[in-house]
């Protein structure tokens, strides 16, 4: 399989908590994965053409005032996926770790996958949206939903592991709990070690080192944004376990951190 790292929708620009790194805008980092039997399975879509077209309508006006996006329409998956010569119905499947704003705002742009999201994630935007977490234009086309139970037998270093329905052994849900009621990270080996997209679990890379260090801006958004405390911190623990003892097998990274980006994207 092959897997590429796309920025699907860059947003107020933040800095790091030491020297070295240079600011720069947070990202809705998203994976492509060019699977041999199964076309591409997109991982995270960021935002969407609707959005670029009318933010204030599709994402509303207050997480846009918040979060300052650039809403570059060259930034969406569909145009990314575009330009590297595929055409938006060769997505076949979407896996979403949830249904925020700016993780499903690119779902109407490929009407045609099926997009698999925890049962819990689903249930909890269906009845809460509208609101500044869930915007229903994004679901609004009908997507082909296939969701999931936490419940599973299977491990993956530890983890509950959920496998895709239609997608191949290399692709699990990981479940990591805290930020919304269904969240969930996706792991995809990559024929040498997995990758771990974490969504927002965390939203700083030095959040999962030893010691932990939060960054004051994005542990305040982190902080507003979560549905179970302690559920998330221990998510956290675990993932700094992970990172201690598996980094050679497992590639560990979030959804908005734009150090994490630049270095796999590079």
């Amino acid at each position: 399989m092959e897997i590429r790292h796309l920025n699907c929708g860059s947003v107020r620009t933040v800095e790091a908590t030491y020297d070295g790194p240079q600011p720069a805008p947070a990202v809705n980092h998203c994976l492509l994965v060019e699977t041999d039997t199964d076309g591409l399975v997109l991982v995270e879509t960021g935002l969407g053409l609707g959005d670029i077209r009318d933010p204030d309508g599709t994402l509303g006006t207050d997480w846009v005032e918040l979060t300052q996006p650039v809403l570059a329409e060259e930034e969406t998956a569909v145009r990314q996926i575009t330009r590297l010569g595929h055409a938006p119905s060769d997505v076949r499947h979407i896996i979403v770790t949830h249904l925020d704003v700016d993780h499903s705002g690119g779902l109407p742009d490929f009407p045609d996958a099926q997009v698999h999201v925890m049962a819990a994630e689903l249930d909890a935007a269906s009845a809460e949206a509208p609101s500044y977490r869930y915007r229903p234009a994004h679901w609004a086309h009908g997507p082909k939903w296939v969701t999931y139970q936490h419940e599973s037998d299977e491990r993956w270093y530890g983890f509950t592991a959920v496998q895709p329905t239609g997608l191949p052994q290399e692709i699990k849900l990981i479940p990591l709990g805290g930020h919304t009621a269904g969240h969930t990270g996706v792991a995809v080996h990559n024929g040498d070690r997995w990758l771990l997209h974490c969504g927002d679990a965390y939203y700083y890379h030095r959040e999962i080192g030893e010691p932990k260090e939060s960054h004051p801006l994005l542990d305040i958004v982190q902080s507003r944004s979560q549905v179970h405390r302690d559920l998330r911190l221990g998510t956290q623990a675990r993932l700094r376990e992970l990172v201690r003892d598996h980094s050679d097998q497992v590639d560990v990274f979030c959804a908005h951190d734009p150090w994490e980006f630049a270095r796999r994207a590079g």
